[in-house]
């Protein structure tokens, strides 16, 4: 990434900056709306999965703090630890499996199947007639499908959504997420490290100022969103996740 034009530089800036605040504002959808648009710059997906990834983690830090702050001062937490703790129980397998390769899964097929399925979902969710995940099968299939996806790639996220949404408040989905990411992340990144991949990290310098502004702005979105009447709030993720699937489903076709 050291031999770019001035204004390619810009562009990446410009991304990270949509990265922080989709991040900030959702609790997901950071890095597959993101990762389209950088590898039109740059078509290598490895240059930028370690940036995203430090990114993501650092931020993950600063909600967890503030949510340990407003603990303290009396209000109520804004993590919902008990069913993360269990989620983390079902996906860890699936994560690992999908960060060493052990399945041999067609990557464009799955990616496509999968990213079908969440796209039903959000239409249920824009359409205010959600489909919920009311089985623990259904719950442990997109769970593993989920954490299995964001071992290869770091974007398992719309497969985790629609759970999450299900058995959580909407008080508590951003900051949940934000922790769960920041495990999974976490154990992605230290595979980067025993791969010997390049974590970028001077170019963290610039680019992490360029998030944090992006997560600024997604921080006041969030606000917002949460004061909505439910049906006004389950729309807009509802239109995210339609938003990020068919990103999704795009790329893994396209690249």
């Amino acid at each position: 990434m050291d031999e770019l034009l001035w204004h390619q530089y810009a562009l990446i800036g410009l991304i990270f900056v949509w990265s922080g605040f989709v991040r900030s504002g959702l609790g997901f959808g950071g890095a597959v709306l993101a990762l389209p648009f950088l590898m039109l710059i740059l078509n290598d997906a490895l240059i930028f999965l370690p940036l995203i990834a430090v990114h993501l983690i650092f931020f993950s830090t600063l909600i967890m703090l503030q949510s340990a702050r407003s603990k303290r001062s009396g209000q109520t937490s804004t993590i919902n630890w008990r069913y993360l703790k269990r989620c983390l129980s079902i996906m860890i397998i699936p994560k690992i499996a999908g960060v060493i390769g052990l399945l041999t899964l067609p990557p464009v097929i799955m990616s496509s199947i999968i990213f079908v399925i969440v796209a039903a979902y959000a239409i249920g969710y824009i359409i205010n007639n959600p489909i919920s995940i009311k089985t623990r099968f259904q719950e442990y299939v997109f769970l593993g499908l989920g954490a299995y996806i964001s071992g290869t790639s770091l974007t398992g996220a719309p497969l985790i959504i629609p759970v999450f949404v299900s058995k959580i408040s909407k008080y508590e989905l951003r900051d949940t997420l934000f922790v769960l990411w920041w495990v999974l992340t976490l154990i992605k990144l230290i595979s980067f490290v025993i791969a010997g991949v390049d974590l970028q990290l001077i170019h963290h310098l610039w680019l992490l100022p360029c998030s944090f502004i992006g997560h600024i702005l997604g921080q006041r979105m969030h606000n917002y969103l949460v004061t909505q009447e439910t049906p006004t709030f389950f729309r807009v993720l509802g239109c995210a996740l339609l938003i990020v699937s068919l990103t999704g489903l795009v790329k893994s076709i396209a690249f």
